[in-house]
């Protein structure tokens, strides 16, 4: 099949499974063309049967903000009719379905554009439950000729505040590679990170307020007392400075390394030892996923989707939300017995290949895309 992608070619969850996942129908023999204002982040090197089509913005002065959502539309009518795409797989409700619903309607009488959309939680959650954004959120999930939901969580909201009938999407949660993340990765930066030996907490993420960064840095300054550790902080939003000043008022800023943004997050993962992720709420998790692929224990909070992602008291520990004791209790417990901690590792990667795997996810994407183009 020819199949367009279209995503948020910036650093966070979305951007990555749509450019992975392309990556991986590539490999598969379809033929995969990105459509965004900018190169996917995780879209690197030459590959055969990758295409990229940028979306050609241009600023007037009439318009105080360019509509990019309609340059978006014209890019997938012109990579539609031009690459003869069969479908377009758009991530993210609003703008890329509403785009993707006008390309089909520029094509009508020309070419039978069909749209897969699959909703990844902000588009739900936040974005479209605003009173500007409801409306055309709701129409355009509609008009997806296939949908698609990253867990059981996401669904359900979807159902409730949309009014989308649940027999019309699948849930299909994000995936890794297990050849990337894993816990023999060289090289391994731990020498780097902890030079003295030190026991290495991670988090992960694009540091805005959902993701409580300052309850990051307390779970480890509580851990730190009984553990000596470093904290590795990778990424970077506007909670990064929140966090630099919690770190300072707990006196553990010598301890705790704010690294912004790195592709390559499969190499510092394999070399943590425990993985922070105490968000408000989380469509899926799929730093958590990642961390658990590399044998990395997971420590969150109980909400949105991350119970379906980690299995309490064998990958990690789930805890109410803001119960950074707790939270950091249950790290303690596991860095102080190696025999535990090793156990919840084997069990981490274990789960995550068996449940998550992109030969187990990919193939789902396939069916839903012949179901589509197929009408069957």
């Amino acid at each position: 099949m020819k199949i367009g992608i279209t995503c948020y070619p910036t650093y966070g969850g979305s951007g990555a499974v749509a450019t992975e996942l392309g990556l991986d129908l590539a490999e598969l023999g379809h033929e995969i063309h990105f459509i965004s204002y900018a190169q996917p982040f995780r879209l690197e090197h030459f590959r055969e049967r990758i295409f990229f089509h940028e979306v050609e913005m241009d600023h007037y002065p009439l318009f105080e903000h360019p509509p990019y959502s309609l340059a978006l539309a014209v890019a997938i009518h012109d990579a539609a009719r031009n690459q003869g795409l069969d479908l377009v797989h758009v991530h993210y409700a609003i703008p890329h379905a509403t785009s993707a619903w006008v390309a089909e309607e520029m094509l009508k009488g020309e070419r039978d554009l069909k749209i897969v959309t699959t909703l990844h939680g902000t588009d739900i959650t936040l974005v479209g439950l605003h009173p500007s954004f409801q409306a055309i959120t709701q129409f355009s999930i509609l008009q997806s000729h296939g949908l698609t939901a990253v867990s059981e969580f996401l669904k359900e909201r979807t159902v409730e505040d949309f009014a989308v009938p649940g027999d019309r999407i699948r849930v299909i949660p994000n995936f890794i590679d297990p050849r990337i993340f894993r816990r023999d990765k060289e090289p391994c930066h731990r020498a780097t990170l902890a030079p003295e030996g030190e026991k290495i907490l991670m988090h992960i993420s694009n540091f805005r307020p959902v993701k409580r960064i300052p309850d990051v840095v307390e779970v480890f300054a509580r851990i730190d007392r009984e553990v000596p550790s470093r904290l590795i902080m990778v990424g970077d939003g506007p909670e990064r400075p929140r966090g630099m000043e919690k770190a300072q008022e707990l006196g553990v800023s010598d301890k705790v390394l704010f690294l912004g943004k790195h592709q390559s997050v499969d190499e510092l993962l394999a070399c943590a030892d425990l993985f922070l992720l105490p968000s408000k709420n989380e469509s899926f998790g799929l730093a958590a996923l990642e961390a658990l692929a590399c044998g990395t224990p997971v420590i969150a909070s109980n909400t949105g989707g991350l119970p379906e992602v980690i299995v309490p008291g064998e990958t990690g520990f789930l805890h109410p939300l803001g119960a950074v004791e707790e939270m950091a209790e249950s790290g303690i417990s596991l860095l102080k017995d190696q025999d535990r901690w090793t156990r919840f590792s084997k069990a981490a990667r274990a789960d995550a290949v068996e449940r998550f795997s992109n030969d187990r996810i990919v193939p789902m994407y396939e069916d839903l895309y012949r179901f589509v183009v197929n009408g069957a």
